[in-house]
């Protein structure tokens, strides 16, 4: 320590060097373009590094895996990147409605109540089969006996069963009355379509009921009171019905010519 020209001075060198630990210990944990860039003599001007070749240590450095150990993974970063994208559509959608997200939500529930009004008036969507369900699956029983069935079903409340009880009781009975051919394995359209012809006048409500066994048997609609009590009372007006027959369409037309 001296006095010089009234200020109190230090010489450098009786200062403790407290950075001197730490200035060694630096180029040693770097990578090595930083220890380049350490090296230089304390007695040299300070180096100026250029640009290209600074960027390109700090970018290697930066890589290493100790700095990234706490990124998120790439589930956390798609997931996100989708909640961003469906945050910006809602924005998007928001600013477009008249109303903005307040006239969006409205439209939102409109369109569902709208979904949920033919959902349940048309059923559950289901995908039709190749192959038509057939009337007929176990052991043969009469007309009288799915009969039976179809009206202990209604009684429970099983419409879907009863609709099927009761078109097979139809066609059951047509075969019993010789107005169709027994066939193993028939459909209800082809019995319907079979048994118009020598019953014209029931044709439309024959395949109306078709239509409401196959919907009940394959097509995931469920059966109503009304539809089981339409088929119903078809069965009783086709007992009661007098067939066309052909024959004696025929025959009536031959005498009719003879006279």
């Amino acid at each position: 320590m001296s006095l010089a020209g009234g200020v109190l001075t230090t010489a450098p060198a009786a200062l403790p060097d407290a950075t001197e630990p730490a200035a060694r210990a630096l180029p040693r944990a770097a990578g090595p373009s930083v220890r380049s860039l350490l090296t230089a003599s304390g007695d040299q001007p300070p180096l100026t590094v250029p640009r290209d070749p600074a960027r390109e240590a700090a970018r290697h450095e930066l890589s290493k895996g100790m700095y990234h150990e706490n990124d998120p993974s790439l589930v956390e970063r798609a997931l996100n990147a989708f909640w961003d994208w469906i945050g910006k559509l809602f924005e998007t959608a928001a600013s477009a409605t008249p109303g903005g997200t307040v006239g969006l939500i409205v439209v939102i529930v409109a369109v569902l109540a709208v979904i949920g009004a033919l959902w349940w008036r048309l059923g559950t969507p289901r995908r039709h089969p190749v192959s038509a369900a057939v009337l007929f699956d176990d052991r043969p029983r009469s007309a009288a006996e799915h009969r039976s069935a179809a009206e202990a079903h209604a009684a429970q409340g099983h419409w879907n069963q009863a609709v099927q009880e009761r078109m097979r009781a139809i066609v059951r009975s047509l075969e019993e009355r010789a107005l169709l051919d027994v066939r193993p394995g028939r459909t209800a359209d082809e019995a319907a379509t079979a048994a118009g012809r020598p019953l014209p006048s029931h044709a439309a409500r024959l395949r109306t009921a078709a239509r409401d066994f196959d919907d009940v048997t394959y097509g995931g609609r469920s059966a109503t009171p009304t539809s089981y009590q339409r088929i119903a009372d078809l069965d009783r007006d086709l007992e009661r019905a007098r067939p066309h027959l052909a024959s004696s369409t025929a025959a009536h037309a031959h005498k009719g010519a003879a006279e």
